[in-house]
């Protein structure tokens, strides 16, 4: 095939496109000697997802991308998308593959051997992509100026869910509120025709809440002041009692000047809205784990050898692991040091270094053609305030060289095949269950769908989960997830709230003397499959 050739076929595909090329640029491509059809797709790609008018690929853009000297897929910074089908039908006219010692060597993609030819092409057509990932977005602020930013950007983007909401067209700020509560006689010639509504409603973050005898009262703060909010309603007492402080509330108040001015007649969570969540259109699964604590004394590294066998196709269910296409862990890959008093005394492995190289030497057993997910927990290395970065290359170089693994931020949102799920560790989980009645380890998919009532990962601040002064709240759930997965504290649990998958995955760490003495009993060793096509979990258990 000659370069004239390749050249005409290229004019074609980026035509088909939508899309020009400047002659310059096409100079420029017959002094390339390969990737034509590589380096053109990613152009495309590039200008898409920075939203470009231009619709011309100019000389410039040719430069940018004849720079780099072998064109790899880069795990680092964790902004990664695999190519679709239609990059792998153009991979494929290109198709330059070198066959050496038994393995294919593509430079722009990864090495496998030459018997998994099949499996690495149909890797490549993987239908997955980061919708978002915290480690990209961190830009932290400081002291109280930086909380100030991060508590004004939570408050925007809840009121910005919150307008989702019929009746949040009528909210008022609190200050207006006060206004209309403290009028001994109200002049309604003066009101507004929205200010004659029989309701009030205000909306705010949660400062506190107390209880008075027979009554409950409830803070809520917006930018304009704070206003407490009174109800003697069994019913509205137990909806406060099941609320987080810092999270967004809507109250709504009778407008009646018979009626005490801050009795409350309604109050309102942000909430998920009842939907009927994505499917895949093919049987693929999806495996979700969580804790593994390597380097612990209780790693449970036999269980977890069962489960790495039964990956490659030695065990039962060979009908789930022939569709087995993506696995997700959900933070606490190793132990970790210093994480908690005398912790050296349950570690096999006293320090992080070995702990990651052990870490990447079970990792690498995954079959290749299965794509890895991982995000940090609090006892990994690197930053443990919410929003976590992913662990840094610096201290997990080995890991970030195996090809099938993505290093992501804690939290992030993953699509597969259509499904949203979203990867949070679960740190503030601990919070939510000391706080909120009702509520313990041994079920913690309840404690999760108060997260997803809340639309927050974290909302609670200042108790035992750290969060960081960031310029704009990570932790909102913006986007309701198809499958909300977490793990941290070792109970398999799971469960659905109005079209969600609710999992906790568990983990592979037996009983430690903290959880003995907390009376938490764990649940090791037991893998989550999932079938995206209908979302049906398995529990797949690797302790016999």
């Amino acid at each position: 095939m000659t370069v004239n050739n390749n050249l005409s076929k290229i004019i074609s595909f980026v035509t088909s496109k939508g899309f020009q090329i400047h002659p310059d640029a096409l100079i420029l491509m017959e002094k390339i000697q390969d990737n034509y059809f590589q380096i053109i797709d990613d152009i495309l790609l590039k200008k898409k997802r920075k939203k470009e008018k231009s619709m011309v690929i100019i000389s410039d853009d040719i430069k940018n991308f004849s720079k780099f000297p072998s064109y790899e897929i880069s795990n680092e910074h964790n902004n990664f998308e695999l190519l679709n089908s239609e990059t792998s039908s153009i991979t494929e006219q290109n198709n330059k593959y070198k066959y050496d010692n038994e393995m294919i060597k593509d430079k722009n993609f990864f090495s496998i051997k030459k018997d998994n030819l099949m499996k690495y092409k149909e890797n490549i057509d993987e239908n997955f992509k980061i919708i978002y990932d915290s480690n990209d977005k961190i830009n932290s602020g400081e002291g109280v100026e930086g909380y100030t930013s991060l508590f004004r950007s939570r408050y925007e983007k809840s009121l910005k869910i919150l307008s989702l909401r019929q009746d949040s067209r009528k909210v008022k700020k609190i200050e207006i509120a006060k206004q209309l509560f403290n009028q001994s006689k109200i002049n309604y010639n003066s009101m507004s025709k929205e200010d004659l509504d029989n309701s009030i409603f205000i909306a705010g973050l949660v400062m506190s809440k107390d209880i008075k005898n027979n009554n409950y009262d409830i803070t809520i703060d917006d930018q304009t002041g704070l206003l407490t909010a009174t109800t003697y309603n069994e019913e509205l007492k137990k909806q406060i009692s099941m609320l987080t402080v810092d999270q967004m509330v809507m109250i709504e108040f009778e407008n009646n000047p018979k009626r005490r001015k801050n009795t409350i007649k309604n109050i309102f969570s942000l909430d998920i809205p009842d939907r009927i969540p994505n499917r895949s259109k093919s049987e693929i699964f999806s495996i979700l784990i969580s804790d593994l604590h390597i380097g612990s004394k209780f790693f449970m590294e036999k269980e977890f050898q069962n489960f790495l066998e039964w990956l490659n196709g030695n065990g039962d269910n060979k009908e789930i692991i022939s569709k087995i296409k993506y696995i997700c862990i959900c933070g606490d890959l190793i132990d970790g040091i210093g994480i908690f008093p005398n912790q050296d005394k349950e570690l096999l492995e006293k320090d992080s270094y070995s702990q990651m190289d052990h870490a990447i030497k079970i990792l690498s057993k995954i079959p290749k053609h299965m794509k890895v997910f991982l995000i940090p927990g609090n006892h990994d290395l690197g930053r443990r305030a919410l929003p976590q970065p992913a662990i840094p290359k610096k201290y997990a170089e080995k890991l970030y060289s195996l090809d099938n693994v993505t290093m992501l931020g804690n939290p992030c949102m993953i699509r597969m095949e259509g499904i949203k799920i979203l990867m949070f560790h679960g740190q503030s989980l601990d919070d939510v269950i000391a706080s909120i009645p009702g509520l313990s380890y041994s079920k913690p998919a309840e404690a999760m769908k108060l997260l997803l009532k809340s639309r927050h990962l974290s909302p609670i601040f200042g108790q035992r989960t750290p969060i960081a002064p960031e310029k704009e709240d990570m932790m909102i759930i913006e986007d309701v997830p198809d499958i909300l997965h977490s793990g941290h504290v070792h109970v398999i649990d799971v469960d659905s709230y109005k079209g969600t998958l609710i999992v906790n995955s568990g983990a592979w760490q037996s009983q430690t003397p903290f959880q003995q003495t907390m009376g938490i009993t764990p649940t090791p060793g037991i893998a989550i499959a999932i079938n995206l096509s209908n979302l049906k979990p398995y529990k797949i258990d690797f302790n016999n």
